[in-house]
This record gives structure tokens, C-alpha cells and sequence, in this order.
């Protein structure tokens, strides 16, 4: 199974991921599952309902409100980002925790590097598959580079100007 990098207290660590990654035309596997939105709007329910663990993956072009109703319900929200330069998945994990108050994971996969470990920390992501072969410790030394934040996030870090006052 992959390498997770998680983020859970402050603190970077591996872990292994217990989720497959299905694909819409694959056979459901025992287990917890991440599906496509598609996929999970078509056999979501019954999966929830037999309590297994389900995930679901939004590509960058994809609504994460579509999921509001079902959000208390999922284990994992993956978000992929298709390139580096693509952050439409950092605006998908900010609504996730600021405006649809979703607690559990939110998992960043695909074109996911190091250097952007600071920016997916400040939007509430707390969960990386990294493309780059980053490791926990490269991982927390990138997302604590900068100590002066200009602006208010998810991570409720205090914007320098009112560290000043």
C-alpha cells in the first residue's frame, strides 16, 4: 500500500493508506474505498449503509459542495490536483473546513510536491500523497518555512500585522 504523509497535531508522520483507489469501471474490493463523486453518487448509499469507510475523490473541475449532505458520512475527501500550477483544489479543501465544517480528512493527491506543503496546510488539507518522494520530516521542514503569514486561513495562523500590534 502507498506512503500517506498525515498531519495530526502539529506533527508530520507516515502512514500506510488502508484505502483503495477505485475507478468507476473497477469491482468494488473488501474494504475501504475511495470513489469518484460519480461513482459515489451511484452506490454511495449502500456502501455507507453497510459501514464500510468511504472516501470520495473531486477532481479540480468537480463541485465539493456537491457533497455537503453526505460530508458526516465520509471517511476521506480526496482532492487531486492534475498539476503544480492547478489551485482550485486549495479553494475545494478551504470551503470544506470554513464553510462546510467537514472534520475528517482531507487528502491532496496527484501533482502534489513538497514546495507546496505550506499552502495545503493553510487550507486545511491534512493528508498528502506526494509525487515527489517527499518524506515527513522534508514534508513539515517545507510547511514551516515561512514564519510571517499576511493573511487569515483555515490554519488560523495570526496574519502578521497583528502579531505587530
Amino acid at each position: 500500500m502507498p506512503t500517506l504523509i498525515k498531519l495530526a497535531e502539529g506533527r508530520f508522520s507516515a502512514a500506510e493508506d488502508v484505502f483503495a483507489d477505485v475507478a468507476d469501471e473497477d469491482v468494488l474490493p473488501d474494504g475501504p474505498v475511495i470513489l469518484s463523486l460519480t461513482r459515489f453518487q451511484a452506490d454511495g448509499d449502500a456502501l455507507v449503509s453497510a459501514g464500510r469507510p468511504v472516501g470520495v475523490r473531486i477532481q479540480a473541475d468537480e463541485a465539493v459542495e456537491d457533497l455537503a449532505y453526505d460530508l458526516p458520512r465520509l471517511a476521506v475527501v480526496a482532492l487531486v490536483f492534475p498539476k503544480y500550477r492547478d489551485g482550485r483544489a486549495y479553494s475545494s479543501a478551504a470551503l470544506l473546513r470554513q464553510r462546510l465544517g467537514y472534520a475528517g480528512e482531507v487528502r491532496a493527491i496527484g501533482d502534489v510536491l513538497r514546495e507546496q506543503a505550506g499552502f495545503m496546510v493553510r487550507c486545511g488539507i491534512d493528508a498528502f500523497a506526494p509525487a515527489d518522494g517527499s518524506t515527513p520530516e522534508g514534508w513539515a521542514a517545507a510547511a514551516g518555512r515561512y514564519r510571517h503569514v499576511y493573511q487569515r486561513a483555515v490554519d488560523a495562523r495570526p496574519p502578521a500585522f497583528e502579531e505587530r500590534g
